[in-house]
């Protein structure tokens, strides 16, 4: 049996997360050597509005780029939880900003919650590593690539002077998420 594995980020335009779908591609495609693809949309509003990114990953070709059953979705905001939060497999995980998402969405999985943007905010000093944070976090949920994989992934894409900051970030949101799971 094929080994397939899909990922939902979801959010608002703007805050980052078709890349944060890249660099996880990236990480299982040139840094593991699996297939991988990515695919996006974007609400009617590209910025503010609700957008997501998906990524499938798989040892054998993918015959389908666009998620059909779920293994794991991270909601940032109410409206992503709310439009985005459904095709979660019975058992799969969801993934919360506690603080931006009130009402939880139900259903046959388990959901973790933990204050990403407020992380990158108090912890990190800069909200815009939000989603560095939230991929860090998502990783150590699914394990899907290796610590070392995304953070290889995520150092490959930032600017030289953004590298310490970044991996600072996905440490951070790696870590936090293992503490959650304890």
């Amino acid at each position: 049996m094929a080994e397939r594995f899909e990922l939902r980020f979801s959010g608002a335009g703007g805050q980052g997360l078709i890349t944060a779908g890249i660099i996880l591609a990236e990480a299982a495609s040139i840094i593991e050597g699996k297939n991988a693809v990515q695919s996006q949309s974007y609400g009617p509003e590209a910025r503010g509005g609700a957008s997501k990114s998906e990524v499938i990953i798989s040892d054998e070709p993918i015959d389908y780029p666009k998620a059909t059953v779920v293994d794991a979705c991270l909601a940032m905001t109410q409206e992503a939880a709310d439009k985005y939060a459904n095709g979660i497999k019975e058992g799969g995980l969801l993934l919360l900003d506690s603080e931006f998402v009130s009402r939880e969405p139900q259903g046959n999985f388990k959901t973790y919650k933990f204050p990403i943007m407020r992380t990158a905010k108090e912890e990190i000093g800069r909200e815009i590593v939000a989603n560095v944070v939230a991929l860090g976090a998502m990783v150590a949920l699914t394990d899907v690539v290796s610590r070392d994989a995304g953070l290889k992934a995520v150092l490959a894409r930032v600017p030289k002077a953004f590298m310490e900051l970044n991996e600072k970030a996905y440490n951070l949101g790696y870590d936090k998420v293992k503490e959650l799971l304890q």
